[in-house]
Formats: structure tokens, sequence, C-alpha cells
């Protein structure tokens, strides 16, 4: 990665690329630290006390802190992406969006513009409900009023489209995949704060700690080894061998070849680690609006992710919404109708329905290795923590943490090297 990197660099094109994605990357984190008018300072004090196993720890993690600290950038990315889910999901269930969407150049500039306005509607009520959840714990300057609340929505409204149109710019002007570029900036601007917690595990009460140095020696094992696992995970695909029969025409004889068509193991990539982590933390984030109720509480205590009912419950949802992203991204109707279009078969499967059949019964075999992954990168942390009595609160969601970082990296390093290819292709007439 670090060589793709140095050899982008050199390239006049790309490093201006590089530098303009940069920038945005700073002024992304500069807006996650600016205060909002009339929130109190003392918020992050007692955060993660309010808000244990609640989305909003998740929240906090895909926005860097920003959340936590309910500065402008608090609602990150997450509006956005919202949006540009619904509206994908949309876009297979109402047939006016499908048209747009096979429209081409125009149909997607009028897809993104939709997706524009769910995100400003997304961010205005998202606003609204973290405002009254700072009102509720009493994080708001003493004597707020209505024209207070107005300007910290407001704040947070605006703060979450001017996420959505730095996302957009490094798409435009920057390497791409702004998304995923600003939860890369969100996650990695927390490793400080990581070091700043194993250090303290090492050094309790300012002496040194054995038992605290085998549990960072554990955590620092762990992290190497799922990073290790998600880069093979990632890159493992299933091979389907495709075979084009012949066809003469004219004097030329076309078709003929035999290629594959691959299948992704983790084709979902993170989505479902979303969805299930959304769902299953409802209970929390309700009880985080009622922290003096004894019933919430309770409710709170038994889907806290220190729970194994949480745990089993998410595992549960990152398999069922692995299935229900690959039904609504893939088709394997479609696949089989294009490949009986062009003269192409599966050595041993006729085509039409059998063809059908068989990538639909290989895709559910590779869903659910991926599924069993995702699971298990996603859950594995947080029995970690289970184990060690909460003292290793900080891989909760390090998994999840990982497996977007890793895969950023991945397929940023992908898009640099294709790029770098398209510029050093020189043609057959040199």
């Amino acid at each position: 990665m670090f060589q793709t990197l140095k050899n982008a660099w050199k390239v006049p094109e790309l490093k201006s690329k590089l530098l303009f994605t940069l920038v945005i990357v700073i002024l992304y984190r500069i807006g996650s630290v600016l205060p909002v008018p009339y929130v109190s300072a003392d918020v992050m004090a007692s955060f993660n006390e309010a808000t244990a196993g609640s989305i909003f720890q998740y929240l906090n993690i895909l926005s860097g802190d920003a959340f936590a600290r309910a500065t402008l950038f608090a609602l990150g990315v997450s509006p956005y992406i919202t949006s540009s889910i619904v509206i994908q999901l949309l876009t297979i269930a109402i047939p006016a969006l499908e048209r747009l969407a096979k429209e081409g150049d125009e149909g997607k500039k009028k897809l993104t513009a939709l997706t524009r306005l769910v995100t400003v509607a997304l961010a205005l009520i998202t606003s609204i409900g973290y405002a009254m959840f700072l009102n509720t714990n009493g994080w708001l300057v003493d004597g707020t009023n209505f024209f207070h609340m107005v300007v910290i929505v407001a704040c947070y409204c605006a703060g979450a489209a001017l996420v959505m149109w730095l996302a957009e710019k490094i798409n435009e002007s920057g390497i791409g995949n702004g998304i995923s570029m600003i939860l890369f900036a969100g996650i990695v601007s927390r490793g400080p704060a990581l070091i700043t917690s194993l250090w303290s595990m090492m050094f309790k009460d300012g002496k040194f700690s054995v038992l605290g140095l085998l549990l960072v020696i554990l955590s620092l094992a762990i992290t190497l080894a799922i990073v290790g696992f998600v880069v093979f995970m990632t890159h493992s695909e299933r091979r389907i061998p495709i075979q084009y029969a012949k066809k003469v025409v004219g004097r030329k004889m076309y078709g003929g070849q035999g290629t594959n068509l691959p299948i992704k193991l983790n084709m979902s990539g993170v989505m479902p680690i979303i969805f299930a982590n959304s769902i299953v933390a409802i209970p929390a984030t309700i009880a985080a609006f009622f922290p003096k109720s004894n019933f919430w509480s309770g409710i709170n205590n038994f889907f806290n992710y220190n729970s194994p009912v949480y745990a089993i419950l998410f595992f549960a949802l990152i398999i069922a919404f692995s299935y229900f992203y690959i039904a609504i991204s893939f088709n394997p109707v479609e696949v089989a109708n294009n490949l009986k279009k062009n003269g192409g078969s599966i050595p041993g499967i006729r085509p039409g329905r059998p063809t059908t059949d068989y990538i639909t019964r290989v895709l559910n075999r590779i869903t659910l290795i991926g599924a069993f992954f995702l699971g298990f990168i996603a859950v594995f942390p947080m029995i970690i923590n289970m184990v060690s009595g909460g003292t290793m609160a900080g891989l909760a969601f390090g998994g999840s943490s990982l497996l977007i970082v890793v895969g950023v990296a991945l397929e940023t390093t992908r898009d640099l090297e294709a790029q770098m290819s398209l510029r050093h292709y020189k043609g057959f007439l040199e």
C-alpha cells in the first residue's frame, strides 16, 4: 500500500488529487472539534456512562469522537449513508426510480439530487432528536430556550450537509470513495486516544502492571490477526467458469474463449454490520432518553454490549442482513440472461433457468461464509471484552472499525493502482 502511495505521488495528476483529499480530510477534522453554541463543555466526561451499549457509541466511533463532544460534525456521514441506502432500496422497489437508474449520467444526477434532499431531511430529524438527547442529559447550558434549540438543530443539520458536500468533493476532485475516506479519517483519528488507553492499562495509578502489559500485548496480537484475516477474506472470491460459444461473422470467428464470473466472498462489505448494529442497539438507545427510569435502566443492562444477548442478536442480524443486502444488490436472473444473450454458459449447466439456479446456489453458500466472517469480526472483540470483565471495552466495536479501515485502505489502493496503470498504458501503436 505504501509503495502504491509512493508511486502515485510521482504522477502529477494523482499527486494533486491526493493533496486535495488531504485538505478535505483536514477540514473535516477541524469541523469535528468546532463547538456548537449553547452546548455544555462537559458532554465528553459523562458520554460513555450515559450511552453504554447504545447506537450512540457506534456513531461516536464513526464520527471520530465528534458525537461525544457534540461538535459541529457530530452527526458525521451517518445521514448521508442512510440516505444512500434508502435511495438504493427504493430504486429496486419503485419502477420510476429504477428507470432513472438505467438512464445513464442524467439519471444518476437526478438520483444524486434526490439523495441530497433525503440526507438533509434525515439530518434535520436526527438533529432534533440529538438536541433533545443533549437536553435530557443536562448537557445544554442553563436557561436553554426555544431559540437556542433552533440554533443547535440548525448547526447540526448544516454540519451534516457540509460533511456530505466534502464527501462529494472527494469524489469529484480527489481520489474518490468520499464517504469511505470520511469514515476512515474519523476512525483513524481515534488512534491517539486508543494509545493513551493502552498506556493507562500498563501503568495504573502510576505503577507498572504486568497484567496490563499482557492485556496490551494480547490486544495488539488480536488486532494484527484480525487485520490479516480481513485482508485474506476481502481478497477471497469464488470464480465460476464461463465458456463462450464460437460464432462466425463474415470471415471472422468470434468467441470460443473461456473466462470466469468472480463472486467475492465479502460482497456486502460492512453494510450488514451497520444495519445490524442499528437494530440491536434500539432498546439501549431508547433507554438513553430515560436515564431516571428503572424499567429502561433494566432494558439498558439487558441489551448492553457487554451482555451475551447483545452479541447473539448482533451475530444473527448480521447473517440476516448479509442475505438481504445480497438479494437487493445481485440478481442471478439478470446475470444468467446476460450470459445467454452473449453466447456464454457454465460448463455442464444448461442456459436459462438451470444457470440461474446454479448461480443462486453458489451465491447462497458464499454469502453464508461471508456472513459468518462478518459476524466473527464484529462479535469476537465483544467476547474478549466480556471475558476480560470489561477491562478491554475499547475493543468492543474494534472489529467493525478495523473492517472499515482495512476495507477502505484496500479499495483506495486498488483505485490508485488502476489509475496509475491507465496513465502508464501507451497503447499498441507505440
